[in-house]
């Protein structure tokens, strides 16, 4: 049995989580940067283009984030392509992360009253105007708490990433788990990590929501 002191436990737990919130952070990024270009996609009025995002939101928002990694992990070596835990959970989590980002955008974006399309049309706007200047001003006020909400879903979700064999927040845990016969007291850190992390940003998110909510009445 080793005999790690609860300091060197929670120290190593504390190099691990640099990955999770690297991970966490590519994911969250990525995944905005492919939600918004989804968004546009399904507000352009392009022939096929909602029924595509809609389709692709159903498939990421409809199937567990633990096959999504599977798929990823596996998947990408089926096209010869040596990829690593990584890669693969850096893709599967950018995608589902922005399935669900489109989706709350697009709520965001439902939610402004169409009389406000219908002004910036009859000014002769076009379609990227109309977003640019009236409507994403708007509901870009209205997204950003339950956007930085959702973090907090992503950061959870990168736990999902040690079944491909990615060193995070909890794989970590697991192994120092194994060498210290002290599964209670290592995974009792890990939550605690969990918890630090993900506590400001919740609590951030809902001071957001409030000054949200007054700024309106």
């Amino acid at each position: 049995m080793v005999d790690f002191a609860l300091w060197d436990i929670f120290r190593n737990l504390l190099l691990a989580a640099r990955w999770t919130i690297g991970l966490s952070l590519m994911a969250f990024i990525g995944g905005g940067i492919v939600g918004a270009l989804l968004l546009v996609a399904r507000l352009s009025q392009v022939r096929g283009a909602e029924t595509f995002v809609a389709a692709y939101v159903q498939v990421f928002q409809g199937t567990p984030l633990l096959m999504q990694l599977f798929l990823a992990y596996f998947g990408i070596a089926l096209f010869g392509i040596n990829t690593s835990a990584w890669v693969a959970a850096a893709a599967a989590l950018t995608l589902y992360t922005s399935a669900f980002l489109t989706e709350i955008w697009r709520g965001c974006v439902a939610s402004i009253p169409k009389g406000q399309w219908e002004a910036s049309e009859s000014l002769a706007l076009s379609f990227g105007e109309r977003l640019r200047y009236v409507v994403l001003p708007q509901a870009i006020k209205i997204a950003i708490a339950p956007t930085v909400g959702f973090l907090v879903q992503v950061i959870k979700g990168t736990a999902l990433a040690s079944v491909i064999g990615f060193i995070e927040l909890t794989k970590a845990g697991t192994m120092i788990a194994n060498a210290t016969f002290k599964p209670f007291v290592v995974y009792s850190c890990v939550a605690l990590m969990y918890f630090i992390l993900c506590f400001p940003v919740s609590f951030y998110a809902k001071l957001l929501e409030r000054k949200m909510h007054a700024a309106r009445r």
